[in-house]
């Protein structure tokens, strides 16, 4: 049996990249997609609100309250701009970075700053949260560095979460960047030069197309993960984001909160829509 199995896959190269698959294709399929099909048939589920009983029929009245009650409308703004401040921060300061671990460092000090880079991944999550919320503290590291010249930190807020989730993130969008920069090779910046372009205009003409789709890549994981997250906004901040919401309505209305995620979904299709159409997939 099991030389016949051997045979088989030896002259079908392709059914045995297909038996490799199967199984986590087949847990993708059950574990992922299968669990976002029911939140979304869910979302269109309707709470009871006599006996607290959830009716598994087609009804859009969660989708009303969502779209009519202020309260929920603010606080999807206010998570969607968060996270574009976020995904806009991250770039700004990963750019930089990246391009120094790609182009300027040494081959030993890459490895020594993707170790550095990487490092902060293998923290815990809500230990990096913890941190954070005791340096944003009145009596924390940061009012304590700024007192002397009269300045005062942020303290719990919405610039608080803004800067949390910028610094957790900021890996994710540092690597993708660094990947792109590394497949540009150096002949073609040298040709720019020799050509008569200042550097600004190789960054321009040369650098930004051809690193686009890596920091649209970055971005989907810093933009992503900022629309879904709730733990930071719990700790250090002090108004609802959109995962809150779901958090606090899992239990009390679920179908009220399957429908309040369809929101990130459906900014999330929307922003990659809009990345298509700027052609950050062509070259990926």
């Amino acid at each position: 049996m099991g030389r016949r199995l051997a045979d088989l896959f030896q002259g079908h190269p392709r059914l045995t990249v297909a038996a490799l698959l199967a199984a986590p294709i087949g847990w993708l399929v059950i574990g992922y997609l299968g669990s976002l099909a029911v939140m979304l048939a869910a979302s269109f589920w309707h709470l009871n609100e006599l006996s607290g009983e959830v009716t598994q029929g087609f009804s859009l009245d969660n989708f009303d309250t969502i779209f009519s009650d202020e309260v929920y409308r603010t606080i999807t703004f206010r998570t969607i701009g968060v996270a574009a401040a976020v995904t806009v921060t991250d770039a700004i300061l990963a750019f930089p970075i990246a391009f120094y671990m790609a182009k300027l460092a040494k081959p030993r000090m890459q490895s020594v700053l993707v170790v550095a880079v990487l490092l902060p991944l293998w923290s815990s999550y809500l230990v990096k949260v913890g941190a954070w919320r005791l340096m944003l503290s009145e009596d924390g590291a940061i009012n304590w560095a700024l007192s002397p010249f009269g300045l005062h930190g942020p303290g719990y807020g919405t610039v608080a979460v803004w800067l949390v989730m910028s610094y957790i993130w900021l890996p994710y969008m540092i690597i993708p960047i660094y990947a792109g920069l590394q497949r540009i090779p150096d002949s073609l910046l040298s040709a720019s030069e020799d050509l008569g372009a200042k550097p600004a205009k190789t960054f321009r003409k040369v650098i930004m197309p051809l690193t686009f789709p890596a920091i649209v890549a970055g971005s989907i994981f810093t933009f992503s993960l900022t629309l879904g997250d709730y733990i930071t906004p719990a700790n250090v901040g002090n108004k609802q984001f959109i995962g809150n919401v779901v958090y606090s309505n899992f239990v009390a209305n679920l179908p009220l909160a399957a429908a309040i995620t369809v929101i990130p979904i459906v900014v999330m299709v929307i922003y990659l829509l809009i990345a298509r159409r700027f052609g950050a997939f062509e070259h990926v």
